[in-house]
């Protein structure tokens, strides 16, 4: 009998949902050494808001999204990337959940060495992509697999991944605006049913503004129609300006009114003219 194939490291890993750090605490493990993940503090606290905000409304069917889950990336690490996209289907060989596809990091006063370790770890593990946000310089940073180190990308840039709903712009990721706006985005392409009622809704309620407003336009031309017919059956003159007068006016009483001058009248002029406090 020959010798059996060599184990892969892979298979020599943990599952991916095997706990080395306690659950629920700020402990994690990153290559034996133990790490407290202590708690952020604005601007970084309101980015990690906005990062999971933003990747919620963009998570793809078939896919979750998740803030601080744990990842056993090896037998001695185990830590939490601050948000992560990976598979809703579970592990058909364990039963636990898949490794994420997609992981975020966000860091404000923490070296960068930190995040660079995780995104190793979580490459090495087989996490497809791994980002990261830093504050302070409002730049978002991709890791290379090929060169081993963060690469920036330009702000104009877009995020495509089979893990995404939509191409992700990376200002959203860095401005709050941009951030409602690319979840705006999002939830009309999710088709989300409240969202579609509520536009139906509007724009019904824009027809039926729109026939209103036509009506009530149509009969304004009307008026004016029929003022002028008896301005010019009368052979009375309508300079420019009493005609630019008419044209502009947008009350029906005044100009029910004019057309009653209008029959008696002994020019153009004395139709549209103001008496009194009366002003048309």
């Amino acid at each position: 009998m020959g010798l059996p194939p060599p184990r892969t490291r892979r298979a020599r890993l943990p599952r991916v949902d095997d706990r080395l750090a306690p659950p629920e605490t700020r402990v994690e493990y990153i290559d034996g050494a133990e790490i407290f993940a202590a708690p952020a503090d604005e601007p970084h606290a309101t980015h990690h808001c906005d990062l999971t905000y933003v990747l919620r409304a963009h998570t793809a069917e078939g896919y979750k999204s998740a803030v601080d889950m744990l990842t056993r990336t090896g037998k001695a690490s185990d830590f939490a990337p601050d948000a992560s996209i990976f598979p809703a289907e579970r592990d058909k060989r364990t039963g636990g959940r898949k490794l994420e596809e997609l992981a975020f990091e966000v860091t404000d006063q923490q070296a960068i060495s930190v995040p660079t370790t995780k995104a190793r770890e979580l490459v090495q593990r087989g996490v497809r992509r791994v980002f990261c946000v830093l504050v302070k310089r409002r730049r978002v940073m991709e890791w290379s697999r090929e060169t081993d180190v963060w690469m920036p990308l330009p702000n104009s840039a877009v995020i495509e991944d089979r893990c995404l709903l939509r191409p992700l712009r990376v200002e959203a990721l860095l401005d709050a605006a941009e951030a409602d706006a690319a979840v705006a985005q999002a939830l009309l392409d999710r088709r989300v049913p409240v969202l579609e009622r509520a536009l139906a809704e509007r724009k019904a309620e824009g027809k039926a503004e729109g026939k209103a407003e036509g009506k009530a336009e149509g009969n304004l031309e009307a008026r004016r129609a029929v003022l002028l017919r008896l301005l010019k059956q009368r052979r009375l003159t309508v300079s420019h300006a009493v005609a630019e007068r008419i044209s502009t006016c947008d009350k029906p009483k005044t100009l029910d009114r004019w057309i009653d001058r209008a029959l008696t009248a002994e020019d153009a002029a004395a139709v549209v003219r103001a008496k009194g406090r009366r002003k048309g």
